[in-house]
């Protein structure tokens, strides 16, 4: 018994010197105050480089403009073309696995079994085409030219082709690349 005392007085103790109170969450007054410069001072380099970084940080729910050489996402103008991404006992694919569209088009990739299933494009070497073809795909979450994950059936993901120059663009689906499950988009 005496040692559990003993514990909990020296507890009590280091968290009274360490600060163990609460601060209250909403008091922003003493951070804004730290980077704020007092009258009369010279800011030093941490307070200025705080104060750049603030003001540099686009504010909340703003859009980030296209880096240099980053083209903007396009939307589709034309027709809506449907791939299946099957993975079933005849094996893992795409049907069709070879689709022509125009520019201005969008292929709406549909997840039908097997998943999860993704389109990732490969080979894309036309620098141009590459930036539209990745700006062009929303929600990115495997690196660029690769769409995320659809896991359910009827899940759904659609790429434009607006502005993407014509040529053929090669694709796989990343989880089962191994078992050939690949196609390709001609764009005219």
């Amino acid at each position: 018994m005496r040692f559990h005392g003993i514990a909990l007085l020296t507890s009590a103790a280091i968290l009274g010197a360490c600060g163990g109170e609460k601060t209250p969450a909403a008091d922003t007054s003493a951070a804004t105050t730290a980077t704020t410069p007092a009258a009369g001072t010279t800011p030093t380099a941490d307070s200025a480089a705080m104060a750049a970084s603030a003001t540099a940080t686009p504010a909340a729910g703003a859009a980030a403009a296209p880096a240099a050489g980053a083209a903007a996402a396009a939307p589709a103008t034309g027709q809506t073309h449907e791939v299946k991404m099957i993975g079933d006992a005849t094996g893992y694919k795409f049907d069709p696995a070879n689709t022509t569209v125009k520019q201005g088009d969008a292929v709406k990739f549909i997840m039908v079994s097997g998943g999860p299933h993704n389109v990732a494009f490969q080979n894309v070497t036309d620098a141009a085409a590459k930036a539209q073809l990745d700006a062009n795909m929303p929600g990115q979450h495997l690196g660029e030219l690769s769409g995320p994950f659809v896991m359910q059936p009827n899940e759904a993901y659609v790429v434009s082709f607006a502005k993407v120059p014509a040529g053929k663009y090669d694709f796989i689906c990343t989880p089962h690349a191994a078992m050939n499950m690949k196609g390709s988009i001609t764009v005219q």
